[in-house]
């Protein structure tokens, strides 16, 4: 409760100086509007429908890509790290690539794809395969030895020890890549949607370059902010959760 309270007084002492700076003049509402008028347009967006149908399409895109990074990136991590020749390979590739910003698979999606929804999932998924398959290998290597060597002592080979040690003992490492490729996934569709125009839905991003071109802060301030926010809620209610229950009933993490 006293964390909440000291959250809530901390943000509220920010706009409150944010609000007294805009109004004081120091500096242009071009360059920075206030909180009230980031705020009406929150509330003018929300009520015309732009702002949920904005949201809904950037959502559809980014689970879709995110799934498909997931349904590819843990197989290959899980692989990864049990094979030397996969880890001097394939390892070895995901962590150069992995070193290339998102808006650098822009070009070659709109010369590959087009201005497609395709080419919006191909930056997604490049965006997150890679982080997933690091973060999933690094994982299983991290895993105590002592494990596989009890499992082995005790019988159990191939597919066995795949699905009853070593996936479990990796799962608190698990959720911690697909929430780094949660956030590689954000970065890549912001990139895609700003630099790729198309008519079959307008997103977050598109809104973002439309205030840019406008001038509009008050819109680039507050798309920005619903992108902060659906970040938190996703952290807090599905990551978060998970990733201490994990470490918490695998015992690698401290109880609070």
């Amino acid at each position: 409760m006293i964390r909440a309270i000291s959250s809530i007084a901390f943000f509220v002492v920010l706009l409150l100086s944010w609000e007294a700076a805009s109004r004081s003049g120091l500096y242009s509402p071009v360059l920075l509007p206030s909180p009230l008028n980031v705020l009406e347009y929150l509330w003018q967006s929300a009520l015309d429908g732009t702002l949920w149908s904005a949201t809904l399409v950037t959502m559809q895109r980014l689970l879709a890509g995110y799934g498909i990074g997931l349904l590819f990136g843990i197989p290959l991590g899980l692989l990864t790290a049990r094979s030397r020749i996969m880890q001097d390979t394939l390892g070895l590739l995901a962590l150069g690539i992995q070193t290339l910003p998102s808006v650098c698979w822009v070009p070659l999606a709109l010369l590959w794809f087009g201005q497609t929804e395709a080419a919006m999932l191909f930056v997604v998924v490049m965006g997150t395969l890679w982080s997933v398959l690091i973060a999933t290998s690094d994982g299983v290597r991290a895993m105590p030895p002592i494990y596989l060597r009890a499992a082995r002592t005790m019988g159990s080979t191939g597919l066995h020890t795949w699905f009853n040690v070593i996936l479990p003992a990796s799962l608190p490492y698990l959720v911690g890549g697909m929430k780094q490729g949660w956030a590689f996934a954000w970065r890549s569709l912001m990139a895609a949607e700003i630099f790729v125009t198309i008519l079959t839905g307008f997103g977050l991003g598109q809104l973002l370059q439309y205030g840019r071109e406008l001038l509009a802060m008050d819109q680039v301030v507050a798309v920005m902010t619903i992108i902060i926010v659906i970040g938190l809620l996703a952290d807090r209610i599905l990551f978060s959760p998970w990733e201490r229950f994990f470490h918490r009933r695998w015992g690698t993490g401290s109880v609070k």
